[in-house]
């Protein structure tokens, strides 16, 4: 490979991996020290993120987009929107619902325990997402620019190469600029899942206000849907942060009308 990564666009993707890390640290310690928020919802925030939709998602999309079915869904922009919209609404916001039911049933007592949640289950995916997946990258850029991409492409099946050379694609042909926007990315993502997370935490509270779980389920479907389809007709991404902006805040203003009208509140 003759082209290379250019130096600014590694320091991005470092800057945009500390932040990738550093968004749920710094929300963590926010909520805990100046909200009096507890440990344990947090953990379990973390712990939803990654059982239900980092390994049992994953495990169904697996076995759905690996069949004759999958293959359907795939080739067609508009069912692949919904069916990934439906499942992570579905898979994250029955995680956040059951945990809310079971594990963090004596904590909902407080409800900045919603927050200190939502603070875990989006941290822990932008440090995935974000950091874990920009260390990827970085190692990658460093070993196009030391000429021993070799190392690796000389061991891949015929499949993993052409998802790996894709992947090179991406890092010496996107502009620099493109790597600080994950940051922007995330930081609307974890609002999201705060959000929707107040959402759920007054669904599971209030058998009056049972109706907001699937709310949430339909709120989440739409955002990631629309997200996808934009994505696939290839929309400007920073045209699809403005729009994935526009839906985080207004979820956001549902959220804080849930959370004003909830009876005897305690903080």
């Amino acid at each position: 490979m003759t082209e290379t990564v250019s130096v600014m666009t590694i320091v991005f993707m470092v800057i945009s991996c500390l932040a990738g890390f550093a968004i749920p640290v710094a929300l963590f310690f926010y909520f805990r020290k100046k909200k009096n928020a507890n440990i344990l919802p947090f953990i379990v925030g973390c712990g939803v993120m990654l059982v239900f939709a980092l390994i049992l998602e994953s495990a169904v999309h697996q076995i759905v987009l690996g069949s004759s079915v999958g293959e359907k869904i795939q080739n067609n922009i508009w069912l692949y929107a919904l069916y990934g919209g439906l499942m992570a609404g579905l898979f994250e916001e029955t995680g956040r619902f059951i945990a809310f039911k079971t594990v963090l049933r004596k904590k909902r007592d407080k409800d900045i325990n919603a927050l200190m949640y939502g603070a875990g289950h989006g941290g822990f995916e932008a440090a995935v997402l974000l950091g874990v997946s920009m260390i990827r990258y970085v190692v990658l850029a460093i070993m196009i620019n030391s000429g021993n991409i070799s190392v690796i492409t000389g061991s891949l099946s015929r499949d993993a190469l052409i998802q790996l050379e894709a992947g090179l694609e991406t890092l010496t042909t996107t502009s620099s600029y493109i790597f600080l926007i994950g940051i922007m990315e995330r930081v609307f993502a974890v609002t999201l899942q705060i959000a929707l997370s107040v959402i759920v935490w007054f669904a599971a509270k209030n058998k009056n206000r049972l109706y907001l779980y699937p709310v949430a389920i339909l709120i989440h479907f739409f955002v990631d849907a629309l997200a996808v389809t934009l994505a696939q007709y290839n929309v400007p991404v920073t045209a699809i942060e403005v729009v994935i902006c526009i839906m985080t805040v207004l979820t956001a203003l549902f959220a804080k009308n849930m959370w004003d009208r909830s009876e005897n509140r305690i903080v």
